[in-house]
């Protein structure tokens, strides 16, 4: 064996654990998997003989390509075009259990919930809160690619998770439950059964909704706003296809044959308390939803 060739199995084998580190990161599954790419360049170029912990040096090379990428997004999102609602990628599995290739995607907990907050923070705060609280990266490796010192990095971290734990509601852990209230939730919207839906709704449930650039979305708030809009979006969907959704109930609804919208639902104390929609076409084509047919 060769040294390229013992270099890329080693890399190999961490590389599960960096497309995690990039999807928390980024939110994006391709823009990950360019993530992971571009820290194999790296490796690829650079003399890591000295280097005791490979998993830890590529983890922060990882967090580091992520911080520019996030970076860059910002700065494109200046655009007043650019505001609007983005949700994260989806990951889509079937009723029966989540694919072994998304397990680590899905490690954590890591429902749309929690990636819709992280994508509110700045760069820095989102990398801090990543490696440190869902990897255990310490902080002394994590001042260095901040550009800050350790105290300033644990800093970013723990006004991070003050937005985290103020945002991303824990949904309760009982999948089986979790679909009872979303079948009971799709039944009261098709029959259009105002009083039943706001009853299965949160007072103070929020909706966020992606069409894409040439349909934006945007946030509904409260019960009653969520409960007419549900009632007029049953209208469009022939079939709602059961589907976990980052590890939560969800459902996939599609119209002619095609998917028409991706919804991630975060039900807490047997209430829905966020929606997540995604119906931007482009994205909706992407997806494999081959996982729902088996």
């Amino acid at each position: 064996m060769d040294e390229n060739e013992f270099l890329a199995r080693r890399f190999e084998a961490h590389r599960t654990h960096l497309r995690a580190v990039a999807y928390r990161m980024l939110g994006s599954v391709s823009e990950a998997d360019d993530a992971v790419q571009e820290a194999w360049f790296k490796l690829h170029r650079s003399d890591t003989r000295e280097v005791e912990n490979l998993a830890g040096w590529l983890t922060t090379v990882v967090g580091r390509v992520c911080l520019d990428m996030l970076r860059s997004r910002a700065a494109r999102r200046e655009d007043p075009l650019e505001e609007r609602v983005r949700l994260p990628d989806p990951i889509i599995s079937g009723v029966d259990g989540v694919d072994p290739e998304q397990e680590a995607l899905l490690a954590d907990s890591v429902g749309l919930a929690l990636l819709v907050v992280l994508e509110s923070l700045a760069p820095a705060e989102r990398l801090a809160f990543v490696l440190h609280d869902l990897f255990a990266v310490p902080f002394e490796e994590i001042a260095p690619v901040v550009g800050r010192t350790p105290a300033a990095a644990r800093q970013l971290a723990s006004r991070a998770r003050r937005r985290v734990h103020g945002a991303a509601p824990v949904p309760d852990p009982d999948i089986s439950k979790q679909r009872e209230v979303v079948d009971a939730f799709l039944a009261a919207a098709r029959d259009g059964d105002f009083d039943a839906l706001v009853a299965l709704l949160d007072p103070d449930v929020v909706v966020r909704s992606d069409g894409g650039a040439l349909r934006p979305g945007g946030v509904v708030r409260g019960a009653a706003a969520v409960a007419g809009g549900a009632i007029f979006a049953a209208q469009f969907a022939e079939v709602s296809r059961p589907a976990l959704v980052n590890g939560a109930a969800g459902v996939v609804a599609t119209a002619e044959g095609r998917p028409l919208s991706v919804m991630a639902f975060t039900i807490t104390n047997g209430r829905i308390v966020s929606l997540a929609i995604l119906n931007d076409p482009e994205r909706l084509d992407r997806l494999d939803l081959t996982v729902l047919d088996g």
